[in-house]
């Protein structure tokens, strides 16, 4: 049997005295689409850092694909994009997705660099510097940076804040081509309805902890809704 994409077992993070996760158990299989939601400071985006590998647990396992999540091994499997695009304003998109490749050691990465930019829509861009690009512009590329390697699992920390309707529609339509061709997503948004919209499960985070967890296959906006808010009222 093949290791899921992501198992989490008693998963605890602390800063000092500080709880950002505690006691959380997951598991998503390859393929799968999982939104995580929760209020400000319940351990959303400490999650998606454990799962790249950019921080290590206090407490409990983690592992992408049978491998502890701080591993190498494991970190190249993953792509991570967070509230930063990590793009460089001079370079132009051609530059940054190239720098990219090489740091990720990518075979042939000048022919993937041109793929991604052409999948982006920014094949005509590809020679702008990115401090001339438009905020849906730079997500893309963002995206892009992070697929550069080929990763099988994709986590994306609000990818949409900052969108105009537009750029939004045409990211949900990119996350969703991604997620049907069989990449595993984990989704950090504070939108309930997109993440119903985007993912095949969910969980709701409230102070470290797993509050609520969707039904397999279901995602269900209202229900995602009231459960946000149930953890946002806790908080208070």
């Amino acid at each position: 049997m093949s290791a899921a994409a992501l198992r989490a077992s008693g998963l605890g993070k602390r800063f000092g005295r500080a709880v950002a996760l505690e006691g959380v158990d997951l598991e998503l299989p390859a393929g799968a689409s999982l939104a995580v939601l929760g209020p400000n400071g319940a351990g959303k985006s400490t999650l998606l850092r454990l799962i790249a590998g950019l921080a290590r647990p206090t407490s409990g396992s983690l592992t992408v694909a049978g491998t502890p999540a701080h591993l190498p091994a494991a970190r190249a499997r993953v792509g991570f994009i967070g509230h930063a695009s990590l793009l460089y304003p001079s370079l132009t998109a051609r530059e940054n997705l190239i720098f990219a490749a090489r740091l990720q050691q990518v075979e042939g990465a000048g022919r993937r660099v041109e793929a991604w930019l052409e999948g982006a829509g920014l094949a005509r861009a590809a020679d702008l510097p990115v401090s001339h690009f438009s905020r849906g512009m730079a997500q893309r590329l963002a995206i892009a940076r992070g697929l550069v390697h080929d990763p099988s699992l994709l986590l994306l920390d609000e990818p949409f804040s900052g969108l105009d309707p537009r750029a939004a529609t045409r990211l949900a339509e990119q996350l969703a081509s991604l997620h049907a061709a069989g990449r595993t997503l984990v989704l950090v948004t504070h939108d309930p309805k997109r993440a119903a919209q985007l993912s095949d499960r969910a969980i709701v985070l409230d102070a470290g902890r797993i509050v609520f967890e969707s039904r397999d296959g279901e995602a269900d906006a209202e229900e995602l809704e009231r459960a946000v808010l149930a953890a946002s009222d806790s908080a208070a």
